[in-house]
C-alpha cells in the first residue's frame, strides 16, 4: 500500500509486529459481538420492524409508529421498562442533562460516585448558568475513587443523607486519567447505594459504553442510563441524536424536560430520520467491535513506541476508548494531525486547539467524519493540559483505523528524526 498512503516501511514493520501480539484478543471481541447482535436482532424480530417504520413525521410528530417502536426496542435491548429515543437531543450532554432532571426537585441533592462529572456535564450540575441543578437549588456532592476503584464504603456512608435523590455513575473515564468501570462495578455499587437503605434513582452516563459487554447498568441495577446516538448505539450512521432508558417514571420524567410538561414523548417528528436510527442501532454492536480493535492497535503502536497506555493493549475493555500520555504538547498536536490525515472527511485539515464550548481548556480535536462530531467514527481529542493525554476512540472498520493510527505514529516518528 505504499503507493496509497505515506507512511514508511518502518512503520508499517512496526504495525505488522502490533497486529501479531494483538491478534488473540480479538476473539473476545467477536464473541462479545456476536451475543450482542444476537440481542439486537431478537429485539428487532419481537417488535415486527417492517419497512412502513421508516417513514418518519413532521410538525408535532404526534403517532409515530416508527419513533414509539424504536423506544420498545431500546428498551428491550437494554432490559429496561421504558426508552425514550429522539433525534431531539443534540448530544450526549443533552440527553444526560434530562435524564439527571428526572428524579430530582429543588431541595434534593445529586451524589456522584465516580469523582467529578464530565465537564459538560458538570455544567448542569454546578455551573452557574440559568437552568443549571445549582441555579434550581438542587445540591451536589461527590465520593471520589479510591486507588482508581469505587469507594463502597464511603458510597454506602454518603447515600445515608435523605436528601439524595440521585446517585450518579459515570461508566468512562471521560477526561480523567482513571479506569472505565465495569458493568460488574456498577452493580457492586447499585447493590452497595441498595444495602445502605437508599431509595435514591441510580443513574449511569452510558457513553462508550454500550456492546462493549454482553450486558449493560440496567441489567445489573442502574435505574436509568442515557447516551448519545452518534457514539456506539448510532452504529456510525444516526445523524444526530440520544437516548435514555430505564424505569418508565423516569424516562417519562426526562421526556418532560427534552419537550413540555404534558407533551413529553407524545411530541418530536423525525423527519425521516427513523430508517438511519434503525439500521445503525442493527449495525452497533459491529462497529463497536471495529472501534474495539482499533483502540487495541492504537495501544500496542503506542506501547511500541514507548508511551504510556490505558488500557494496555491485553486488557479487559469496558468502553471505546484508548489514552495515550504523551507527556508534552507536540507529540500529541502530531498524533492529532496523523488521526486527521487519515480521515475519510476534512484529511486536508490541520487540528489546532481551541476554546470549545463546556470545556475549561482549550481543546485540539481530531475528527473527520461523515457525522459532525461522531467519536464513534475515528477520532481523537485532548485537553491542552498537563499531563497532555490523548483519547482516541471509534473507527468505522478496522482497517481505516488501522491506517490512521499508522499515519499518526508516522507523524509522531517524522518529528523525533
Amino acid at each position: 500500500m505504499s503507493e496509497y498512503l505515506p507512511i514508511s516501511e518502518e512503520i508499517r514493520a512496526l504495525g505488522r509486529q502490533a497486529e501479531r501480539e494483538i491478534m488473540p484478543c480479538f476473539s473476545r471481541i467477536e464473541e462479545i459481538c456476536d451475543r450482542n447482535t444476537e440481542k439486537v436482532l431478537a429485539a428487532f424480530t419481537k417488535n415486527r420492524v417492517s419497512d412502513n417504520l421508516f417513514a418518519g413525521t413532521t410538525g408535532y410528530g404526534y403517532d409515530d409508529h416508527g419513533r414509539d417502536t424504536l423506544d420498545r426496542i431500546y428498551a428491550d435491548i437494554f432490559g429496561t421498562e421504558a426508552a425514550l429515543v429522539r433525534i431531539g437531543f443534540v448530544n450526549g450532554t443533552h440527553a444526560l442533562s434530562c435524564a439527571m432532571f428526572s428524579a430530582v426537585k429543588t431541595g434534593d441533592t445529586v451524589l456522584s460516585v465516580t469523582g467529578p462529572a464530565y465537564d459538560t456535564l458538570q455544567n448542569t450540575i454546578t455551573g452557574d448558568y440559568c437552568g443549571s441543578m445549582k441555579h434550581y437549588g438542587i445540591g451536589y456532592k461527590q465520593v471520589d475513587l479510591k486507588d482508581g476503584a469505587p469507594d463502597l464504603p464511603a458510597i454506602a456512608a454518603a447515600v445515608r443523607d435523605q436528601a439524595v435523590k440521585l446517585v450518579f455513575i459515570q461508566r468512562s473515564r471521560g477526561y480523567a486519567v482513571r479506569k472505565t468501570l465495569s458493568c460488574e462495578e456498577i452493580g457492586e455499587i447499585c447493590r452497595t447505594v441498595r444495602a445502605a437503605g437508599s431509595e435514591a434513582a441510580i443513574m449511569v452516563d452510558n457513553c462508550y459504553g454500550e456492546f462493549v459487554e454482553e450486558t449493560e447498568p440496567t441489567q445489573v441495577g442502574a435505574d436509568l442510563i442515557a447516551g448519545s446516538l452518534i457514539k456506539n448505539p448510532g452504529g456510525g450512521l444516526a445523524p444526530t441524536g440520544g437516548y435514555i432508558a430505564g424505569r418508565s417514571d423516569l424516562v417519562e420524567n426526562a421526556s418532560y424536560k427534552l419537550t413540555a410538561p404534558g407533551i413529553g414523548g407524545e411530541g418530536g417528528c423525525t423527519i425521516g430520520q427513523n430508517r438511519l436510527l434503525y439500521q445503525g442501532l442493527f449495525m452497533a454492536p459491529h462497529i463497536t467491535a471495529q472501534a474495539l480493535k482499533t483502540a487495541i492497535f492504537c495501544a500496542k503502536v503506542m506501547e511500541l513506541m514507548g508511551y504510556e497506555v490505558s488500557p494496555k493493549a491485553e486488557e479487559t475493555r469496558y468502553d471505546i476508548i484508548q489514552t495515550i500520555a504523551f507527556g508534552a504538547p507536540e507529540p500529541l498536536r502530531r498524533f492529532c494531525e496523523g488521526i486527521q490525515a487519515g480521515a475519510p472527511v476534512d484529511s486536508f485539515v490541520t487540528p489546532e486547539p481551541w476554546a470549545m464550548p463546556g470545556y475549561d481548556d482549550p481543546v485540539i480535536m481530531a475528527a473527520g467524519a461523515f457525522v459532525q462530531g461522531a467519536s464513534i467514527e475515528l477520532s481523537a481529542d485532548a485537553p491542552m493540559r498537563e499531563p497532555y493525554v490523548c483519547y482516541l476512540q471509534g473507527g468505522l472498520t478496522y482497517a481505516s483505523g488501522k491506517a490512521g493510527i499508522l499515519l499518526a505514529a508516522e507523524r509522531i516518528s517524522n518529528a523525533k528524526s
